[in-house]
């Protein structure tokens, strides 16, 4: 396993981590000055600036890009479909423009609350096949423009509003599905956050192998979680053996960015500069 205590060459920041202290530019910014050489954007963060300006303030700032947040969200009834689809293609696009190396899928829950204005279903089953039909749909676009997508499985507490993929066996099953060759275009984003948790998890993320293992992300789990979606904790400050899990996706031949992404009410009410030093410590210490 990599030894991340001298420097934090191996640290990228997702930009939703201090998303409320500014905007992208102040971020990436923010990032120079802590010699931080990579970055996930949002797509509201990139649309909140321009497509175009962000492209050129990344690339003034000589920064790398560990993903692109989020595409996927495929849920949705009839009269949705085609606004779903191409949203998914403009996320192609910009990735493409932006020059990330993936682009991370969070496949959507129940209609209704993936795609605001559907109508209401209880059909899990009926919405995962759904993942499955509108996932295939846009791999096709993604291989033409060259762009690999990573399915990231979040913890069940989200199936109903966000992602009714749950588990990394999940996402694997549907890599096996639409991309049985294992070329390079499907694989998965695994985040500390939302695996730790799951028996099955060092035998999937074995299963894995380093052709799909396309993104690394961590945070920590607090006892007790106030908040399910925005109470994430700072590394080393909850129960999550993080150094066991990055063990284990570096055994497979992983050797990208550890992703920092933490959404949490307390870290966004602090000042940008002091999370970030933070970040890097933790980064240091406990990833």
């Amino acid at each position: 396993m990599r030894d991340f205590s001298g420097d934090h060459r191996w640290l990228s920041l997702n930009t939703a981590t201090i998303r409320k202290q500014g905007d992208l530019t102040e971020i990436i910014d923010a990032c120079a000055r802590h010699g931080i050489r990579a970055i996930d954007p949002w797509r509201d963060q990139i649309a909140a600036i321009g497509l175009d300006r962000a492209a050129r303030a990344v690339r003034d700032a000589g920064l790398e890009l560990s993903g692109y947040c989020r595409g996927g969200m495929f849920t949705a009834d009839a009269a949705h479909r085609i606004a779903v689809r191409d949203d998914n293609h403009r996320t192609i696009d910009e990735a493409k423009a932006l020059g990330a190396p993936c682009i991370v899928l969070v496949a959507g829950g129940l209609p209704q609350y993936s795609r605001p204005g559907s109508s209401a279903s209880k059909d899990i089953l009926a919405a995962r096949a759904q993942v499955h039909d509108g996932l295939a749909e846009m791999l096709d676009y993604a291989r033409q423009a060259n762009m690999p997508l990573a399915i990231e499985p979040l913890h069940p507490a989200y199936a109903a509003d966000r992602a009714c993929v749950n588990t990394t066996k999940q996402a694997l099953d549907l890599c096996d599905a639409l991309d049985p060759q294992r070329s390079g275009a499907l694989g998965v984003a695994l985040d500390v956050y939302h695996i730790w948790w799951d028996p099955e998890m060092l035998p999937q993320i074995a299963r894995t192998g380093k052709d799909r293992l396309l993104a690394f992300h961590v945070c920590d789990w607090l006892v007790p979680t106030k908040d399910i979606l925005n109470d994430r904790g700072m590394m080393g400050d909850g129960v999550i053996d993080i150094k066991s899990v990055r063990a284990a996706v570096e055994a497979q031949g992983f050797a990208g960015y550890s992703e920092i992404e933490i959404f949490s009410s307390d870290w966004w009410g602090r000042p940008m500069d002091e999370v970030l030093q933070i970040c890097i410590e933790r980064h240091r210490t406990v990833v």
